[in-house]
């Protein structure tokens, strides 16, 4: 029998600590189980009292804890005890905390629930007490009471668009024109002091990767970054920021963090390119394959040198953002020095695309000699076939001239047999003489 509820507890105690806010939650989790007499849970009801008055105290300790600590608690619960806590959390509460979940954690929760995450374009950042706090802004008045240093934008719309340069006086550029590749496009300061810059950073998902192009602009010491669809380096920017005190004081900070976010991610990819690489050696040096085989590894390897190019104009685009922005004196002494950080990163980087496509070619050529010993074996047996045949074919071309009194087993009854038995000696001889030579192998 579940142990009734303690009228001692204090509701509004908040846990000092995740674990205590873990044990809090199976506690209320284990009371509002079916128990074993009482009428069993249908749907989202539940017919026994103590159960009922678990999930409305679960419902007030969730309600208490900030959306990092529900993450925690949602990642260290078993799958079914995670899902009915997820619908437990208010919904307006449901995006903060999977922005703070583990990806695989997020992926299963909106997945297999039928709340959708409501997707909101456009972002402000302000800063709390050392920390980003993110603002997420449905309304033009909303907007307007902030004071962000980091305003992020996806896909703007017109309204937005009139918000911002209503409330900042900034006039944000059409998404059409963010892939320019002229630098003089690229990166520039207008003559109110607006810095403009539009930078690729690298997408690389399981089924394709690509270059998305953000626009950066710096004004009145706040940044407005724009681009077409969500990328995982400014995710983890928000997150880092959050969790971490200190780590960004005003809009450049936040910048040369996502250059730096941008530059990390680009060599987690080159890990993985590495790792499929391997994989693909291991294929091409310890086995033999047929040409199915080789078309399905230059396949793999295509698609990882593509990868690979990727990453290198990635890196290349970072270094020129990063040089301009050295140049222009855009930057704090302690700023240029984590500008010059970020540059030791990427020419580490350079090496291992450099490494990475000597390592490509080596397994295109590879892949290619099999391709091409396995047509020369092809090759090899009409060769042999055709010098194999050559003494048969020339027997059959004298016995077909049917000269009378040259040839007397013409006119013998066994004379046919005779030149087939010719023939098959003929053929049998000099396919001995291969294998003896080894040269049918």
């Amino acid at each position: 029998m579940t142990e009734p509820i303690s009228p001692e507890r204090d509701p509004t105690a908040q846990p000092d600590n995740v674990q205590d806010s873990l044990r809090e939650i199976q506690l209320l989790l284990a009371r509002q189980k079916p128990v074993e007499g009482l009428a069993p849970r249908q749907g989202n009801a539940v017919e026994s009292p103590v159960q009922k008055q678990a999930l409305v105290e679960l419902r007030s300790a969730l309600a208490q804890m900030d959306p990092a600590r529900i993450a925690r608690v949602l990642e260290a619960l078993p799958q079914d005890e995670c899902l009915l806590v997820w619908e437990m959390v208010a919904p307006d509460r449901g995006s903060a905390i999977l922005d703070d979940l583990s990806e695989a954690v997020s992926e299963t929760l909106t997945a297999t629930q039928t709340y959708q995450r409501k997707p909101i374009m456009l972002n402000a950042f302000e800063l709390h007490n050392g920390r980003l706090r993110q603002i997420p802004v449905e309304s033009r008045d909303e907007l307007a009471a902030t004071k962000p240093i980091w305003v992020d934008l996806i896909a703007p719309s017109g309204d937005e668009r009139k918000w911002i340069e209503e409330i900042f006086g900034l006039d944000l550029p059409d998404i059409d024109d963010l892939t320019d590749l002229e630098e003089s496009a690229r990166f520039y300061i207008e003559e109110n002091g607006e810095v403009h810059m539009h930078s690729d950073f690298l997408l690389d998902k399981e089924d394709e990767s690509r270059n998305v192009t953000v626009a950066f602009i710096l004004h009145q010491n706040i940044l407005f970054s724009m681009r077409d669809e969500e990328l995982p380096v400014f995710r983890l920017q928000r997150l880092r920021a959050r969790i971490q005190p200190g780590m960004v004081s005003e809009g450049k900070d936040v910048l040369l963090d996502l250059y730096a976010a941008d530059v990390e991610y680009s060599a987690d990819a080159l890990e993985d390119v590495y790792a499929e690489l391997e994989a693909v050696g291991r294929k091409v040096l310890s086995t033999r394959m047929t040409d199915e085989e080789a078309g399905a590894i230059l396949a793999d390897i295509a698609k990882e040198e593509d990868l690979n190019g990727r990453i290198r104009r990635n890196v290349l685009d970072t270094r020129r953002a990063l040089s301009f922005l050295m140049r222009g004196r855009l930057l704090a002494p302690n700023q240029h020095e984590d500008a010059r950080a970020i540059l030791r990163d990427i020419e580490s980087l350079d090496g291992h695309t450099a490494f990475i496509f000597n390592k490509i070619n080596f397994l295109m050529d590879a892949v290619v000699g099999f391709i091409n010993i396995n047509q020369n074996k092809i090759i090899k047996i009409f060769s042999v076939a055709s010098v194999a045949l050559l003494p048969p074919t020339l027997i059959a071309s004298i016995y077909g001239m049917n000269f009378k009194g040259w040839f007397p087993e013409l006119e013998w009854q066994y004379g046919y047999p005779f030149s087939l038995l010719l023939m098959l000696v003929s053929v049998a001889v000099p396919f001995a003489i291969f294998r003896h030579k080894g040269w049918l192998r």
